[in-house]
């Protein structure tokens, strides 16, 4: 239980630093894209946050297998390199119980994965989806940047001037909306108000624009008439509560769903979110032999070959992935020789490094 423990700690340790780097960079660069979106009035500021959260699950999915396998390597790289790992071997401590003690750790990880990738995941893509889709679809005073036309989908576009100094009005505002009549034919509404705020309705929860002191012009492409309403108070509703909006790509379809569906697209959703957690273990296999150094090399000499395995690992299951969504590779076949293929590797490697004398 003492080696036990020693091992585990050392992998871990290793493993949350590796992780920790590896998650700052990656959230650092999505949150500057998502930062300068909200700079431009794309998205409102205050979802930053949610939004940063829900895609947590899908950067761990991916970075926690790269951090263990870097972790066994450099852990028990460094315990090559003092002569700790010869000491065990020597005391009776065996390469295969080195390996069990990895699995403890692996397996524990890969749980985690596995819960990420087949249903933390995917709830929050289906999340940050609709979130965002709202967004586009609506106009949200957060969203909105002062002296600036912006386009909010559905053929709405807004602008205002400025904003008072508590940000609750907006003075000078302009709205363009492409709607149709009772009778099908197209219209373009433009409506402009001195100013404006939001409110929600406390009995039906709909969020509503209300504008005071300005013009509605309604007016039909190729004629020559317009309808002109002067108003001093005048609601346009934004959003209905409970509004709905339903996302049928597989990305974001439950793993319960995707056993259901034989589409492709389906079919190679499953079979990557299933490859994840596999593909745990079958980097420890891999990176136990990778991580045997002797002194004179460092603790770092198969970092870069190691590095190049992994990439070319997933990379192989993002283009079978992308195969077998298009159909031009067969889901019986799917992404199952490619675990084979690095299962045997991993193997074969393993080997290698016993007839070199690891026992």
């Amino acid at each position: 239980m003492i080696i036990f423990r020693y091992l585990t700690r050392e992998i871990l340790l290793t493993m949350a630093a590796v992780a920790g780097v590896l998650l700052l960079v990656i959230m650092g660069s999505r949150f500057i894209r998502y930062f300068t979106s909200a700079a431009e009035g794309d998205i409102p500021a205050t979802i930053l946050g949610s939004l940063m959260l829900y895609h947590l699950p899908g950067f761990l999915e991916l970075i926690l297998p790269l951090a263990f396998f870097l972790g066994i390597l450099l852990a028990y790289g460094q315990l090559y390199l003092n002569s700790e790992i010869t000491v065990l071997v020597a005391c009776g401590t065996s390469p295969a119980r080195l390996f069990q003690v990895s699995l403890v750790p692996a397996t524990l990880l890969a749980v985690v994965v596995g819960l990420c990738s087949l249903w933390l995941t995917p709830a929050g893509a289906l999340h940050n989806a609709v979130m965002l889709e709202e967004q586009r679809s609506q106009i949200d005073f957060t969203a909105l940047a002062p002296g600036r036309f912006q386009d909010f989908g559905g053929g709405r576009t807004a602008y205002t001037e400025s904003f008072s100094d508590d940000g609750s009005r907006m003075q000078e505002v302009f709205i363009s909306e492409r709607q149709r009549r009772r009778d099908g034919t197209p219209e373009t509404a433009v409506t402009r108000a001195g100013s404006g705020y939001q409110t929600v309705d406390s009995d039906t929860g709909s969020r509503f624009l209300v504008l005071a002191d300005g013009e509605r012009y309604s007016v039909d492409p190729g004629r020559f008439e317009a309808e002109r309403l002067e108003f001093d108070t005048y609601a346009v509703r934004l959003s209905l509560v409970g509004e709905q909006r339903e996302l049928e790509s597989a990305e974001y379809a439950t793993t319960a769903e995707l056993f259901g569906d034989d589409s492709g697209r389906a079919r190679a959703q499953l079979q990557w979110r299933l490859s994840l957690p596999l593909m745990v273990f079958i980097l420890t296999l891999m990176a136990m032999p990778l991580s045997r150094v002797n002194p004179r090399q460092g603790r770092f000499a198969k970092l870069l070959p190691a590095i190049f395995l992994h990439i070319c690992y997933l990379s192989l299951l993002l283009a079978a992935q992308d195969a077998i969504g298009r159909g031009t590779l067969s889901a019986s076949i799917g992404m199952w020789p490619i675990h084979l293929v690095f299962l045997a590797l991993g193997l074969g490697l393993l080997m290698h490094n016993q007839r070199r004398g690891m026992r």
